[in-house]
């Protein structure tokens, strides 16, 4: 990955900055996105702290012009994209019956359609040098979750629109990596939307117990290097994959009972 020109939505936070670090560490020059231009700003001048060539770019995934610029910036910054990591994401927690239908899409709009307008804006530049684009999924994408209804359908679809992409592009040299981290301390579960749409603000789990942000970067990246067609993370989200296929019945009732187990679950 040196002097390979890697681009990461959502890189001020959690596993987009752990990435940026990561690949950043390896030599590579990151441009990093983000809606918070202080917080952009900040990570910015962390990475460069660390001799990591970095640039910062305020863009919104969920807004189509905004990703036509961020690969427009990244061609003028360092004239070239090898690696698009689709990263910015965001979740909810709330029954299907009691939430406000605009929060499921709102996480379409962002977990969804905003891969879709990063990777068409950046896939032709990223064919040209063969390179790799990342969608980071989830196991909510191989598996629904209660209590997740906009999250699981976003990352379905994700998983959807990577398989057609990897195969269309079997023979051109792109490389497509569908990642999915399982249960990954950042804080995704504190922005995670409520039935109305507001921040949940503390995380129902125990983020102490789940996989560092940085050991789940460094899979990513090891991934990438070696070209991988799909990354599950952590035992557990294994196990949910591998029980989902074979006893899905079981996994129906195993699922229930786990999510249960969160703190104020909307499921008991």
């Amino acid at each position: 990955m040196k002097d390979k020109v890697v681009i990461i939505t959502g890189g001020t936070s959690g596993i987009g900055k752990a990435m940026a670090y990561e690949f950043g560490a390896k030599g590579s020059k990151v441009l990093i996105t983000g809606r918070n231009v202080v917080e952009l700003e900040k990570t910015v001048s962390e990475l460069k702290a660390q001799n990591i060539t970095a640039h910062g770019f305020k863009a919104d995934v969920s807004i189509e012009e905004d990703n036509r610029l961020m690969a427009e910036e990244a061609i003028k910054v360092f004239g070239r994209i090898d690696v698009l990591i689709n990263n910015a994401g965001i979740s909810m927690r709330a029954l299907f019956d009691d939430v406000d239908l605009k929060v499921v899409k709102q996480v379409m709009d962002i977990n969804f359609y905003g891969v879709l307008y990063a990777t068409k804006y950046c896939i032709h530049e990223i064919k040209r040098n063969k390179g790799s684009v990342v969608g980071i999924s989830s196991i909510a994408g191989f598996r629904g979750l209660p209590g997740r209804t906009g999250y699981s359908a976003s990352k379905f679809a994700l998983n959807g629109f990577l398989e057609v992409l990897r195969t269309e592009h079997l023979k051109t040299g792109v490389h497509v990596l569908t990642a999915c981290p399982g249960f990954t301390a950042s804080n995704i579960r504190k922005r995670s939307l409520t039935k109305d749409g507001s921040a949940q603000g503390e995380s129902p789990r125990n983020e102490d117990e789940m996989m560092s942000a940085e050991e789940c970067a460094r899979h990513i990246y090891n991934a990438t290097v070696k070209r991988k067609r799909t990354l599950i993370l952590t035992t557990q989200g294994k196990l949910a994959v591998f029980f989902n296929k074979w006893l899905p019945k079981f996994a129906d009732k195993m699922v229930y009972n786990v999510m249960a187990k969160e703190a104020n679950a909307p499921i008991k």
